[in-house]
């Protein structure tokens, strides 16, 4: 169970690819700013799955356009999705040779 955007920040639908991993940052925005974010994913712009330490709300929406996640989910996703990480880097783009898995959202 998940938790997407609330109605004034809807997640954004359509069918993108894994762009960039993020194994952990800091996120920021107009109210919040909530530090050390792990297993992100980005499929497009600045929307992204991620777990979520500062809510237990999943099933409604929460979030600024984000899908929120618990960290286990998170980092599950994260792990199986491409691009394959290699556990090192905290920021890692796709390649030809290591592609984003395919991501389609809708309502």
């Amino acid at each position: 169970v998940v938790s997407t955007g609330l109605p004034s920040y809807p997640t954004v639908t359509g069918e993108f690819r894994i762009r960039m991993k993020v194994s952990e940052q800091t996120m920021s925005g107009e109210g919040y700013y909530l530090p050390g974010v792990k297993w992100v994913q980005y499929f497009y712009e600045d929307y992204g799955f991620h777990g979520t330490y500062w809510h237990e709300d999943f099933g409604v929406p929460k979030s600024h356009g984000c899908v929120n996640m618990t960290n286990a989910d998170a980092r599950w996703l994260f792990d199986w999705a491409g691009p394959v990480w290699d556990q090192e880097t905290v920021w890692f783009r796709p390649t030809a040779e290591n592609p984003g898995t395919l991501v389609l959202v809708h309502e």
